[in-house]
């Protein structure tokens, strides 16, 4: 099972929306054939190992991290599979929350006097599809909340200076995760202040797409989000009505997401609905103080990753990661739990799982 759930990181950034799935068949000890879910639309991991057996799969016994499918999608039933190569044991890590399987697969198995055993390395398992099982149950997308800053707290000098606040291997890890994810967002202020390309820049690594919170339409059309849109989907949220300045941002390649107005910003929630409908399961957070107090307030941030670097820039107006009004008593406070730690050069990343 570890070196199924091994198989299946491999299509990280590849297979959004569909979980990450690893398999593996043994025959009389000896490992026959193994795969993983590759690219959405792709064969999935059971059938992937069937594929590449290097004999028959009859009497064997197949690892595979998620409950096999049992409907029919962009494949045929992983079920049927299964069956039809006489496999005689079937060995899950985690069962699917999707409705369309949850539990149908292990009891068509079953019906056909196939043994099947669960709860193998579960925890495992339901970590790494942490995105997938929450955008099958809420049809929203999983947001992580990222951001780098110094050991006194700040993210940019008092001159609004930021490059760089971490060293090159933890800025590399950024766009490992970039390619993982299915959107990334900031707000208007960092398109403003710094007009990134919010694009991933890592051999082989994919572009996820770009979302900008933008509450009054004040993107320029000159920024390099909007003149890449024609290549890299673009998203621009807005409460702005104006047809005009819409229709300009749609002949450049942009996605208008009409959102409704709450307080001084726009309706977050209603944003991860309309995200979701359009297919993004995951979203890596980049942004601006004011935007990560938003985030946090709606409640629509599930984990946290922190970048501190061992460096100090002081500074009463220099800014820190999260602004907006902020909480009146600590009792208020943001509550994050599950610890990880993971060093990159001389800066440690933390990683929390929102409580």
């Amino acid at each position: 099972m570890d070196l199924a759930i091994d198989l299946a990181k491999k299509g990280r950034g590849r297979v959004n929306p569909n979980p990450l799935v690893g398999a593996v068949i043994v025959k009389d000890g000896v490992i026959i054939g193994s795969g993983y879910h590759e690219q959405y639309g792709g064969l999935h991991a059971e059938r992937q190992a069937l594929a590449v057996c290097t004999q028959s799969a009859v009497g064997a016994t197949l690892y595979v991290t998620l409950e096999p499918c049992c409907h029919y999608g962009k494949t045929p039933p992983c079920t049927e599979a299964i069956i039809e190569n006489k496999i005689s044991r079937v060995v899950i890590g985690s069962t699917d929350p999707n409705p369309q399987v949850s539990g149908k697969g292990i009891e068509i198995l079953r019906q056909q006097g196939i043994t099947v055993i669960t709860g193998v390395r579960e925890t495992a398992c339901q970590e790494m599809n942490a995105v997938f099982f929450h955008y099958i149950k809420n049809r929203t997308p999983y947001v992580l909340m990222k951001y780098a800053m110094t050991l006194d707290g700040k993210i940019a000098t008092y001159t609004g200076k930021s490059k760089w606040i971490t060293g090159e291997e933890a800025r590399i890890a950024v766009h490992q995760t970039r390619n993982e994810v299915a959107g990334i967002m900031v707000g208007i202020n960092t398109i403003l202040k710094d007009d990134p390309q919010l694009s991933c820049r890592i051999d082989g690594g994919r572009n996820p797409s770009r979302i900008i919170c933008d509450t009054h339409l004040r993107t320029p059309l000159s920024s390099r989000v909007v003149k890449s849109a024609d290549k890299i989907p673009t998203y621009l949220a807005t409460c702005s009505r104006d047809q005009k300045k819409i229709k300009r941002f749609e002949i450049m390649g942009c996605n208008i997401l009409t959102v409704s107005r709450e307080g001084d910003h726009l309706g977050l929630n209603e944003l991860m609905r309309k995200l979701g409908a359009a297919g993004i399961d995951s979203i890596l957070l980049e942004g601006g103080g004011t935007l990560n107090f938003s985030a946090l307030k709606s409640g629509i941030v599930k984990k946290l990753q922190v970048y501190l670097a061992p460096k100090i820039f002081g500074g009463v107006t220099a800014k820190t990661p999260v602004e907006g009004l902020g909480l009146a008593d600590p009792e208020e406070a943001f509550q994050f739990t599950d610890r990880k730690i993971k060093i990159f050069g001389e800066d440690i990343c933390l990683e929390y799982i929102k409580r």
